[in-house]
């Protein structure tokens, strides 16, 4: 069972899929068909055109993560704090300001390429559902204007129930410079520009092996690629890779669908592309589509044990129930609307909430992009962009970018990471329901929680709160 996003998407193309067979050679093979995957493929086309460029993916161009999330086009303005700690004032700035750019360059790549993803630049709430939330964003905000940045607006509690339509929602800023798209329109779209341009794109051709000479070999099920050089976009894929697994958490984050109900959505204000989140750890996201649909999030939901997706994100959420009951808490009035799919999708959480990037280690040229903890759709453009000059071996702006290579905390090792991970979530769990009650939550409950690692939102800034 695919998302509601996919199934839309695959019914209004009538494109044809390959299946790698047999043996080919090109410069660089990018493993990967989701949004890195292809910006990376496009933009290593665009800077040069002679370039022989093949990507292989395991699914369909879309079937993992980047057509399984909320649409969210955010960029990464709310981890400045993380940013700046990691990298300094200014490094944290560039890396915002490239990346607050992208959410402009995507729509206008869309419009080029004629791509109907349904890209709306109707801006970010980010808002707090309970007392303790409030404020959760104001270390943030506030560096990031003392750095010249300012990227949000903060808005009175009235303010912020009417563009929500929401009266649980009691604070909050906004962020103009964000959007949402239906992202499996956008990958699909990016498949085909990719092939435009001259990308060989396989299908349905899952890298088995991975064989690192002065040639690097990427072994698939009925075929091989050899490639001078080789780029990763595996998102919580990247974890099949020893040198890779103990940089991420796989956590799901379950999404449910409504039917269609315009009338509502106008009832309650709901009329933009606004994308809407709280400031939990797993955070509860939300937004409308232009069919007339709620469509709301969850994340935090299963664990992938030593990082083996395996089927765990396949099929319909496990945590439907859980994730309607949210949305009915937050908008009682869509508890006579049918709902129409559930999906999960993995979630590749790094121990900071930023992406990783850079090359693996011996005698192959072997490069990697993942890691971006639920915020990927939009920094994904500039993650794409890094992973190009990375494999091409480029000196640019983008290859020296901190980003690249930094010294990234690991994950201890299985069975710790696995349990650890589930004690954490029943903790955090605790405590966000005894702060959505207005009681002080156990301090066992709260030290416990702080061992979470960052997601969407920064985790400092809502443990201070």
């Amino acid at each position: 069972m695919r998302s509601l996003w996919l199934d839309e998407a695959l019914a209004a193309e009538a494109d044809t899929l390959e299946v790698l067979r047999g043996d080919v050679s090109c410069d660089v093979c990018i493993v990967g068909g989701g949004f890195t995957g292809l910006w990376a493929a496009i933009a290593i086309k665009t800077l040069d055109p002679s370039t022989d460029v093949v990507v292989v993916e395991a699914d369909i161009c879309g079937g993992g993560a980047s057509g399984r999330n909320g649409g969210f086009v955010l960029t990464w303005a709310a981890k400045f704090l993380t940013l700046e700690k990691l990298f300094g004032t200014q490094d944290a700035r560039r890396i915002v300001e490239l990346g607050e750019a992208s959410v402009a360059q995507m729509g206008s790549f869309c419009a080029e390429h004629g791509i109907d993803a349904h890209y709306r630049r109707d801006g970010w709430l980010w808002t707090a559902s309970n007392d303790a939330q409030l404020g959760s964003w104001l270390s943030t905000t506030e560096a990031l204007e003392r750095a010249g940045l300012s990227l949000f607006e903060e808005l009175p509690r009235d303010e912020v129930q009417h563009r929500t339509g929401s009266l649980r929602q009691i604070g909050g800023v906004f962020a103009p410079n964000s959007a949402t798209v239906q992202p499996a329109r956008l990958v699909r779209g990016l498949r085909r520009a990719a092939i435009a341009k001259g990308v060989r794109v396989f299908e349905q051709s899952p890298m088995v092996r991975l064989e690192r000479a002065s040639t690097t070999e990427v072994v698939t099920r009925n075929g091989m690629v050899r490639a001078a050089r080789v780029g990763l976009a595996m998102n919580a894929w990247s974890g099949l890779l020893r040198e890779l697994n103990r940089l991420i958490l796989v956590v799901g984050s379950d999404i449910v669908a409504t039917e269609p109900c315009p009338e509502l959505l106008e009832r309650l204000n709901l009329r933009s592309g606004v994308a809407i989140s709280d400031s939990r750890l797993f955070t509860n996201y939300y937004r409308n589509t232009l069919d007339g649909r709620m469509v709301f999030g969850k994340g935090g939901g299963s664990f992938a044990f030593g990082n083996d997706c395996g089927t765990l994100f396949g099929g319909a959420s496990r945590f439907e129930k859980e994730v309607t009951r949210t949305l009915e808490w937050f908008y009682p009035e869509f508890g006579s609307v049918p709902k129409t799919k559930s999906w999960t999708g993995p979630i590749d959480r790094t121990m900071t909430g930023l992406p990783i990037f850079g090359r693996l280690e011996g005698p192959g040229h072997v490069f990697y992009a993942f890691g971006y903890s639920g915020n990927g759709v939009g920094p994904s453009h500039l993650g794409g962009r890094i992973l190009a000059s990375i494999s091409l071996g480029l000196d640019d702006e983008y290859a020296r970018l901190p980003l690249v290579d930094y010294r990234a905390e690991r994950f201890p090792g299985e069975p710790f990471r696995y349990v650890g991970a589930r004690v954490v979530r029943s903790a955090l769990a605790r405590r966000e329901a005894a702060e959505d009650l207005g009681r002080k939550p156990a301090m066992l409950d709260v030290a416990l929680a702080s061992f979470m690692p960052g997601g969407m939102v920064p985790v400092k800034a809502k443990s201070s709160s």
